[in-house]
């Protein structure tokens, strides 16, 4: 289905992913866009053997995340006030633990919306604001302290597992402090290398298993060359001049573009794994659409995180 691609013939991926909710709202279009616009936050969960949901909170759409001691954790945008931002591009994320029969079990895991009273000390995280990383590296944490993640996070590993070899990282060469002979444009050596090798893959299997170098929504190159933008853009600002503030915009723009690009493309790997030859490619019979329990919900359009 168009929402998820996990159900293609490939026992790996599918293991690694948690089920989809099973409502009818599932198949409808409205549902799927919305999905979509979260999958960087439900595809890590997911990863982790946490079922996700999303629903209609006090005043946006919120990410509703099933655990197994029947609490659960709403993750989301303020609701009060309301976030004027797209769904699943809040100008920063809440999350919360909560239990339908024990309040005591309330806990705030993270919140990274910036303070609109001055005189308010900020959380930490506010400096990360919408960015999703940060997110699902704080809820990891104190989920797997919880004892609460079905599939625990192992050091160094990567939420989705593949047969290909990983890419090497880059050595940190051709910066300054290095030697005068290291290689000048080593990182795009490194991309270069991987396209080399999807140029060169042997199935459709091994070239999605390099895509999902460039797409994993937490550590693949999209997201943390979306992180990079944003630190340069921070790093503008502290020449607290006019010029750097200017630059810091577009290079914030850059981040969320590049975001955006990587919310688009979430399920490429998963469709170009699910790619054969097509003399053995079997035609499924067509099956009528179901009627949505709900009426379609008009979504504002994706907008940059930043404006000038």
């Amino acid at each position: 289905m168009a929402a998820d691609e996990a159900s293609t013939p490939n026992s790996r991926r599918v293991a690694s992913l948690a089920p989809l909710p099973d409502h009818r709202n599932v198949d409808t279009p409205w549902w799927q866009e919305l999905w979509r616009r979260h999958a960087h936050i439900t595809t890590p969960l997911r990863a982790r053997g946490l079922q996700c949901d999303i629903e209609f909170g006090l005043s946006a759409y919120i990410v509703r995340v099933s655990l197994p001691d029947d609490s659960y954790l709403i993750i989301g945008p303020p609701q009060e006030p309301s976030s004027e931002r797209p769904p699943g591009d809040p100008e920063g994320w809440i999350a919360t633990r909560e239990h339908p029969d024990d309040p005591s079990l309330f806990e705030v895991l993270y919140d990274s919306v910036p303070s609109d009273d001055p005189g308010a000390p900020q959380r930490p995280e506010a400096r990360h604001g919408g960015s999703a990383q940060p997110l699902i590296e704080a809820i990891n944490h104190r989920l797997a302290k919880l004892g609460l993640l079905p599939h625990p996070v192992l050091p160094g590993e990567s939420p989705h597992v593949h047969s290909a070899q990983p890419t090497p990282p880059p050595q940190a060469q051709g910066v300054p402090g290095t030697p005068d002979d290291a290689p000048i444009y080593v990182y795009g050596d490194a991309l270069r290398a991987l396209t080399d090798r999807l140029n060169g893959a042997e199935s459709h299997t091994d070239a999605a298993a390099l895509l999902h170098q460039i797409l994993e929504p937490t550590d693949g190159l999209l997201a943390q060359l979306g992180e990079f933008f944003e630190a340069a853009g921070e790093k503008a600002k502290e020449a607290e001049e006019d010029d750097g503030f200017d630059l810091s915009y577009d290079l914030a723009d850059a981040a969320a573009e590049i975001r955006n690009l990587g919310e688009v493309l979430h399920v490429a790997e998963d469709r170009m794994r699910a790619l054969t030859p097509l003399a053995s490619a079997p035609r499924l019979p067509s099956s009528p659409a179901r009627t949505p329990s709900l009426p379609p919900r008009v979504l504002p359009p994706a907008q940059p995180r930043h404006t000038r």
